[in-house]
């Protein structure tokens, strides 16, 4: 029997702050320069993703979709982030940013660094990948491109489908400059009237409903696309009939999109986000994209309108918002993307019998089942259970958070068809999941109306735990059903971000979800738990504790060991208590896939610590903290990042692995990722990420995810055969 009090997770009742008196000695040697900007940090992220674009021996399409990757990771960082950074100057609340520096100092690097960026990303597009897709036979062409047969035919598709649709926007005395969209593209338009010779000023914004890329029927295997601001700039004659076109020019503009509402009143959360909301649309220009060839007096016209600086113009060649190559995903040539993975079932969740049905109530209550998607089918593991328990008249109550969900989901449906079978079903829906807001606001009022108890968590808080509880009743007493992982319920996401998921039956388990959730639906977070670790109380104080062991081992001359696997590694209490543990003799291993504050250059501080991080055809999204812990290995697995506003502002939880085969199969994971013939980023001086993924001979390095893939793969087949 296991003994639930030993599986405590290491909070324990002592002092939070009972740590060694050394601690204050290695404190003083940190350097004070020990963190890197976390905004300059996010840019080198981007630009590993820039670099798998540029990567010749990656198949075409998906180098496109990195390419459109890039660009609409960008937008996000600048709606968001250099949004905030303005926001605090205007504001007058310029706090210094996490090294120390001046916000106006950080936008002025992020400015260079993007600007660098962004003339790199469009030089991938035009001189590699639009080269190479050419060569495979897909062409993506200019008007000048085209012969009399073709222009015929697209102008009989504008007529058709384009021209109806525009809406060309004059700017006079009579008609002031119209509003600008965020991220929208538009076409600038100087005219002149045959008549009274005078220039005019028109926008013609690009209908985002229309493919971006207007196919040619070649009548053979080549397939040519003409980008639609092209189609429409070269006909802009039917739209200005009568006058002479001087000048056009695509332009594009980025506003501040991110979302500050005030949470006073829970009641009126949901009315104050929809506010926000439509004020979003709003927001301030940050960032305008210009064609190169654009003319002066075009671009003062738009700088002076949109009262935009020339920092935050960006000149680029070729096309603007390449986030249109995700359309290329439509065209069917497997043979130019990577070779398919099909996810498998869990082991634990196979039927045991061919086209059977799996009890996944007694493939639980038999041992843990730790579930790794996306080799791993989130569908029959995660939404066949959800399913399985809705239906079960068993089941008494299914309790869940939500915090990004897709927008047919079946998991929304399963707990619709609960509640409707006269389950009790909670649902906590997060409606501030940023750019998921307005979704996530629907989806609660559709679960209000089935009857299920939705709630929005506690005030100041965002809940971001992935936690799904189900009680269910066994020969006249209840048992605990659970589910705790590291990716959202999501399963249109799931099949492309990498994930774990656990399940149990763990009594304890059950209890602390039991506690949570009444506290969510209800009271703030105030305990302590024994299986988990929940932010915003606990969280950090329990990592810091279980760092701070690994250290004193260290000193006492035992084995220790850390690794940590995180999106973003950010939160300098953690990264200095990793500093303290390196400067002991730790081993730190650190694998993360974007934003890493964390240096490695410190000569006699990071001596013991490596950094990785991973990125390929699935987003490396879960996170595991392990820790050697004097031979009996301890591992965490669950949502939080190594943020500031993960452990302090958010309700996040991990939950404690104890199955050893379970624990070898994270570290061996983990370990995997951190050796040198593993495909990797490796984080060196000053901050520059190094991408190694060729041998000295030139070979490959291994791929994580393909070998993840085939290590998965096998098991099933081992299964089979017994």
């Amino acid at each position: 029997m296991i003994d639930t009090e030993a599986l405590d997770s290491g909070l324990g009742d002592a002092d939070d702050d009972d740590f060694d008196p050394a601690v204050e000695d290695v404190d003083a040697e940190l350097p004070d320069h020990r963190y890197t900007d976390r905004e300059l940090s996010w840019l080198a992220f981007n630009q590993r993703v820039l670099e798998l674009a540029e990567d010749p021996t990656l198949p075409v399409l998906e180098r496109a979709n990195f390419l459109a990757i890039f660009a609409s990771n960008l937008d996000e960082f600048f709606m968001v982030r250099v949004a905030g950074l303005k926001r605090r100057i205007v504001t007058g609340l310029a706090v210094p940013t996490n090294v120390g520096r001046a916000p106006q100092e950080v936008l002025s690097d992020i400015s260079s660094e993007a600007h660098a960026l962004q003339l790199r990303h469009a030089s991938a597009w035009g001189d590699m990948v639009q080269p190479a897709l050419a060569q495979a036979g897909i062409e993506i062409v200019g008007w000048d491109d085209l012969d009399d047969s073709e222009r015929s035919r697209l102008y009989d598709y504008f007529q058709a489908q384009v021209f109806p649709v525009l809406m060309p926007l004059a700017v006079d005395p009579a008609h002031p400059f119209p509003y600008i969209s965020g991220l929208s593209l538009n076409l600038a338009i100087r005219i002149r009237n045959a008549k009274t010779g005078r220039q005019e000023f028109a926008r013609l914004k690009v209908p985002p409903m229309l493919p971006r890329f207007v196919e040619l029927n070649t009548g053979t295997s080549v397939k040519r696309y003409l980008p639609l601001e092209h189609l429409i700039a070269n006909n802009l004659g039917d739209l200005f009939p009568g006058m002479e076109i001087l000048q056009h020019h695509t332009f594009r503009l980025t506003r501040n999109e991110d979302v500050v509402i005030e949470e006073d009143d829970t009641e009126n959360l949901i009315q104050a986000l929809e506010a926000e909301l439509l004020r979003r649309r709003f927001g301030p220009p940050i960032r305008l994209e210009v064609t190169e060839d654009m003319d002066d007096v075009t671009l003062d016209l738009l700088l002076g309108e949109l009262d935009i600086t020339d920092q935050e113009v960006y000149r680029l060649p070729g096309l603007l918002d390449l986030r249109g190559l995700f359309d290329l995903s439509r065209i069917d040539r497997p043979e130019l993307r990577y070779k398919p993975h099909v996810p498998t079932t869990a082991t634990a969740f196979q039927p045991a019998e061919q086209n059977g049905r799996t009890d996944f109530f007694g493939a639980i209550r038999a041992g843990d089942v730790l579930v790794h998607h996306p080799y791993e089918s989130f569908t029959t593991s995660v939404v066949a259970f959800l399913e399985q328990a809705a239906r079960d008249p068993h089941v008494l109550a299914i309790k869940q958070t939500l915090y990004r969900t897709s927008g047919d989901s079946p998991i929304v449906q399963a707990l619709i068809d609960a509640a409707e079978r006269g389950k009790q079903v909670l649902a906590l829906v997060e409606v501030k999941a940023r750019f998921d807001e307005a979704a996530n606001i629907v989806w609660a009022r559709k679960l209000e109306k089935a009857g299920v108890h939705v709630v929005y968590g506690l005030v100041g808080l965002k809940t971001h735990c992935k936690l799904l509880h189900v009680i269910r009743e066994e020969d006249g007493a209840l048992r605990s059903y659970s589910h705790i992982g590291t990716g959202n319920y999501n399963p249109k996401t799931s099949r492309l971000y990498e994930d774990f998921g656990l399940f149990t039956s763990d009594e304890q388990v059950g209890r602390d979800l039991t506690r949570l959730f009444n506290e969510l639906s209800g009271y703030a977070i105030e305990k302590k738990f024994k299986r988990l670790l929940v932010a915003p109380l606990h969280l950090r104080k329990g990592l810091l504790r279980h760092i701070e062991a690994e250290r004193r081992n260290a000193l006492d001359g035992k084995p220790a060991h850390i690794r940590i696997k995180v999106n973003s590694m950010v939160d300098e209490q953690i990264i200095d208590a990793l500093y303290r543990a390196s400067h002991a003799g730790v081993r730190v291993d650190v694998w993360v896939r974007g934003i890493c504050s964390l240096r490695t250059d410190l000569p006699g501080v990071t001596d013991n610590i490596t950094v990785r991080s991973i990125l390929g055809r699935y987003l490396e999204h879960s996170r595991i903290f392990a820790f050697h812990n004097d031979g009996d290995p301890l591992a965490f697995i669950g949502s939080a990042d190594m943020m500031h506003r993960n452990l302090d502002r958010r309700v996040e939880a991990l939950v404690r692995v104890i199955t050893p085969d379970h624990v070898n199969e994270l570290t061996t994971l983990f370990d995997l990722a951190m050796s040198d013939a593993t495909s990797s980023w490796h984080l060196g001086e000053g901050g520059v990420w190094t991408r190694h993924a060729f041998d000295e001979d030139g070979k490959p390095l291994v791929d994580l995810q393909d070998r993840t893939m085939a290590q998965v793969q096998r098991r099933r087949r081992a299964r089979a055969v017994r």
